[in-house]
């Protein structure tokens, strides 16, 4: 992942619906799913989650597949990935990093 790429998936997730959407889809897990079961699960207008899924979509976080009369949604696990990667790429600068497993379950890289 190159810079231009990291800024644009970081912008369409700099949205709390577009957030919502991606994690959604990221606990759906391969087998995606359809708008109307996004748009119930979420409780958005389905034209404003069109909206942004093509905003993820563009931003290459999310992949769609057309199916019969369906489209499927799915989150791109491998730009995540790629994502995370680049924003961890110099971690510690390359030096040991050791992960703080906090009370809040949150994991934090502790200076070394």
């Amino acid at each position: 992942m190159n810079e231009n790429q990291a800024v644009s998936a970081l912008s369409a997730l700099a949205h709390t619906q577009r957030l919502r959407v991606f994690r959604a889809l990221v606990m759906a897990g391969p087998a995606g799913l359809i708008p109307s079961l996004l748009a119930e699960q979420l409780g958005v207008a389905r034209n404003a989650l069109s909206f942004h899924l093509k905003e993820l979509a563009h931003a290459g976080l999310v992949t769609v597949e057309p199916q019969g009369r369906n489209l499927i949604y799915r989150a791109d696990f491998a730009r995540m990935n790629g994502l995370l990667g680049y924003l961890t790429e110099h971690c510690c600068q390359d030096g040991t990093c050791e992960i703080n497993e906090g009370g809040n379950d949150a994991k934090a890289c502790l200076s070394c």
